[in-house]
């Protein structure tokens, strides 16, 4: 989906396409209604990054703002500096999750054979769709018009745009699919390789990030191209066997991942990074309150997903950047909020909170179908998790917004 947030946004808020608009505030940035006194017309009026303080990001952007330099996880104060003109609207994950079931809908109706890639994603095998096809470019050719259809079907469900890549594998599909951005169609084959792929950034390679970019670049390797043609002995002796075979396989476009149509997720997990950093005596209150909430939001995504996690987790960034996670796994999985935050609650006693709080998250892991029996029919009982270790000294003068 292109700019997924910020184009669910603007069907909301009509008068706003064309503008630089980010997603990424907070509830006091919702756009308010003004009456004119005289006439008793309404008028929205909307938030912008102009005079933004605070440690939000940018969760997604439109093209206009993009235009202007501001992207996605760029801090929303250095996107002020950039435009401060640019409208601010707080995040809507209630609203982008209903929009994402209609767009998906309208596309597995017609292609089953889906790889759900998150909330705006998704991979389709259309092997099965082209079997009758005679010889490959009118495969190919088949392969166009179907991804024509998802446009259709898909501004028809929503009223928002998409772009789609048709590709021999999921790997070029997924760098082919930002070519042509906004409401792209693009196909690119093996033979388009050395003109499509090959000019671009070897980090446009879904897997190759930042650091593995900069070593990349420190070799005089900066294109996919120049990836494809370097010493294979090259890349195995900088980046080990494994990843560097991977990264000569993937510039020549090489990818036998299939589509996969059904998995079931490890984990789910909530944080929340403050806008300043907490302390756990002086903020307990605060602190207390988002505890509760995350693992209340958590537990509803454990109901809505059909799953209760075993293993809580907790997760807790400083105000020097360390991050530190505790986990215990309970005797049976769980999903009530309660439960979730009592043993979360556990875990946090087991951390020295000896220096201010920047991110607060909880986790749940070893996830299992609600409403089944534990243990599974066809495994033993588990074996009784040890208590966890007694909580040192400092933890009751320390741990206090439990």
């Amino acid at each position: 989906m292109d700019a997924f947030y910020a184009s669910v946004a603007l069907l909301r808020y009509p008068e706003l396409k064309g503008l630089p608009v980010v997603i990424g505030g907070g509830s006091r940035h919702q756009p308010r209604v003004e009456i004119d006194p005289d006439t008793g017309a309404e008028t929205r009026c909307f938030a912008t990054l102009s005079g933004y303080v605070g440690r939000g990001v940018i969760t997604t952007a439109t093209y206009e703002a993009r235009a202007l330099g501001l992207r996605s996880a760029m801090g929303m104060m250095k996107a002020a500096a950039l435009a401060p003109q640019a409208v601010l609207l707080p995040t809507d994950f209630d609203t982008y999750r209903q929009v994402s079931a209609r767009f998906k809908a309208a596309v597995r109706e017609r292609y089953p054979a889906i790889e759900d890639r998150g909330i705006d994603e998704i991979y389709i095998d259309l092997t099965d769709a082209l079997a009758d096809a005679s010889d490959a470019d009118s495969a190919w050719q088949c392969a166009r018009k179907a991804a024509l259809a998802m446009k259709v079907a898909v501004r028809d469900a929503t009223g928002l745009s998409c772009s789609v890549a048709v590709a021999p594998n999921k790997l070029l599909a997924k760098i082919a699919s930002d070519l042509d951005k906004p409401d792209g169609l693009t196909v690119v084959t093996e033979h388009d390789l050395p003109t499509r792929i090959w000019p671009l950034p070897a980090n446009r390679i879904n897997g190759i990030g930042p650091k593995s970019d900069a070593r990349l670049q420190a070799l005089g390797i900066g294109t996919i191209g120049e990836l494809a043609h370097a010493d294979p002995a090259l890349l195995v002796r900088e980046f080990g066997t494994s990843h560097g075979t991977w990264m000569h396989e993937a510039a020549h476009g090489r990818d036998d991942r299939p589509v996969v149509t059904h998995s079931e997720p490890r984990s789910v997990s909530r944080e929340t990074t403050f806008e300043r950093d907490l302390h756990a005596r002086l903020d307990r209150e605060t602190l207390s309150g988002i505890f509760t909430r995350l693992c209340e939001r958590l537990s509803e995504d454990l109901v809505r997903k059909g799953y209760a996690g075993r293993t809580i987790g907790l997760k807790l960034r400083f105000d020097d950047f360390r991050t530190v996670t505790r986990d215990c796994t309970l005797e049976a999985p769980v999903q009530d909020a309660m439960q979730i935050r009592r043993a979360a609650g556990e875990c946090l006693k087991r951390v020295p909170l000896d220096r201010r709080i920047r991110l607060l998250g909880v986790r749940a892991g070893g996830l299992h179908p609600a409403g089944e029996p534990w243990p599974p029919a066809t495994t033993a009982a588990p074996h009784h998790t040890a208590e966890p270790p007694p909580a040192a000294p400092w933890a009751p003068n320390l741990a206090l917004f439990d």
